[in-house]
């Protein structure tokens, strides 16, 4: 059904909300008449907060996780285990994995996964830079913690071959993640167990 605006600014803000991925015209719609019945204060916060994020996030020079600063608070964290890295999608899989508190090591975000059909190639991916790490002799152990889909078995088979050269353990999370399922949508439990039986990568 043809949604009749009353306004064009009141179509414009629908149309922006409506940009985001999940968002419908109708959850657009809904978020919009509810910013309008808030203090005028609340709604400049919330663009400067959305405004703050776009300028000022950056990405850690280490892992590429999202971070405040040049070097994110994980790889800062001296009672992390430099030696064991886990490898994973994007930023929502570090939070994913993090949440489970099983994982007391480091990250390393490939951000995305290699997918030909989608024109993303190694070289679009955080994947020269982990060779880079790894070649620095510190790291044990690579975990690859990516999902359980034809993309990403492609993108850990991609890994382990550039890592075989390196004396270097190369493992992955068990399958209690279902075969065809993305990461970020697993359980804690299942996730948790999944990094604690991790196994060889073949």
């Amino acid at each position: 059904m043809q949604i009749s605006y009353p306004s064009a600014l009141l179509e414009e803000a629908v149309q922006a909300f409506s940009r985001l991925p999940g968002i419908g015209k109708k959850t657009a719609l809904r978020l919009v008449l509810h910013l309008l019945k808030q203090e005028e204060d609340q709604v400049e916060g919330f663009c400067q907060a959305i405004s703050k994020l776009k300028k000022e996030v950056k990405y850690c020079k280490v892992c590429h996780n999202i971070s405040d600063s040049d070097i994110c608070s994980i790889c800062s964290h001296p009672q992390r285990d430099a030696q064991c890295v886990c490898v994973v999608e994007n930023v929502r899989e570090v939070m994913a994995v993090e949440a489970t508190n099983q994982f007391h090591g480091l990250y390393h975000v490939l951000g995305g996964l290699i997918a030909p059909m989608d024109g993303v190639g190694p070289n679009d991916l955080e994947i020269n830079s982990l060779v880079e790490r790894v070649a620095e002799g510190c790291i044990k152990e690579v975990i690859l913690a990516l999902s359980a889909t034809s993309e990403g078995d492609a993108t850990a088979f991609y890994i382990f071959r550039k890592l075989s050269a390196f004396p270097v353990k190369i493992s992955v999370i068990a399958r209690g993640i279902s075969v065809g399922d993305e990461l970020e949508y697993a359980d804690e439990v299942t996730l948790g167990r999944s990094i604690l039986n991790r196994t060889p990568f073949k």
